[in-house]
């Protein structure tokens, strides 16, 4: 039996934040997402927040803080995407999306270790991606974003581990979303023809595990990098 859990999710309003928003209610936890704009799933609290700014991650979380209580798990998954080759990235590409994505973790993080610090109990989930170690043609500034939430969890192992505290990074390979709906047939058979399990995955099959690692039989693992990929990043 899992306990129940307040739990808040960064990006919760769509794609891999929405159904692990939905797995979370699911099992009885109290849920909480951020967002830009739109709602996260029935059950949930949606609250406004920029993750690249802490005045608003800073409110963001007094508010949950206020419904639910004390953030007990995190899971870092607001994110967005520049892509282009090199040569034609530019600085505001680069910066733009290492600060969402790296930045925006790190002040999600610092912001909930206050409150998991002082319970002595906190489940710190990082959504990466199987790019962020196998790279990528086209995402160069993506790439170094996740890759780097890899050193973000282990430093917080290595700090916070003592105290009740896991850090760890789930890295999905491509999930069946909105953003792949976008792919044209030809290219979606292409990278299909890469994974395999020869299949994209679905958003819940993330959620599944990041239920999991975040859950009381996980207890013990901190600083791994989970990939839910179908075998596409293996070895990476």
């Amino acid at each position: 039996m899992t306990t129940t859990r307040t739990v808040l999710i960064t990006g919760g309003n769509r794609g891999i934040g929405y159904a692990i928003a939905e797995a979370f209610i699911a099992s009885g936890h109290r849920v909480a997402v951020t967002a830009r704009s739109g709602e996260g799933p029935a059950g949930s609290l949606t609250v406004r927040a920029d993750v690249t700014d802490s005045e608003s991650v800073d409110r963001a979380f007094s508010e949950v803080e206020a419904e639910l209580g004390p953030v007990e798990v995190l899971i870092a998954n607001a994110g967005i995407t520049r892509d282009t080759l090199l040569m034609r990235m530019t600085e505001d590409d680069f910066t733009s999306v290492v600060d969402t994505n790296l930045g925006g973790a790190f002040r999600v993080v610092k912001r909930a270790s206050k409150g998991m610090l002082k319970a002595r109990f906190g489940r710190i989930v990082l959504i990466s991606s199987v790019v962020g170690l196998y790279g990528s043609a086209g995402q160069v500034n993506y790439a170094a974003s996740k890759s780097a939430l890899v050193g973000l969890a282990r430093s917080v192992t290595r700090e916070l581990g003592a105290r009740g505290i896991t850090a760890n990074v789930v890295a999905p390979g491509f999930i069946e979303t909105d953003m792949t709906a976008e792919l044209s047939e030809a290219v979606t058979a292409e990278y299909r023809k890469a994974i395999p399990a020869g299949r994209y995955g679905t958003a819940s099959e993330v959620a599944e595990v990041v239920e999991w690692i975040a859950g009381d039989s996980a207890a013990y693992i901190s600083g791994a990098v989970i990939p839910v990929d179908g075998g596409l990043g293996m070895g990476h």
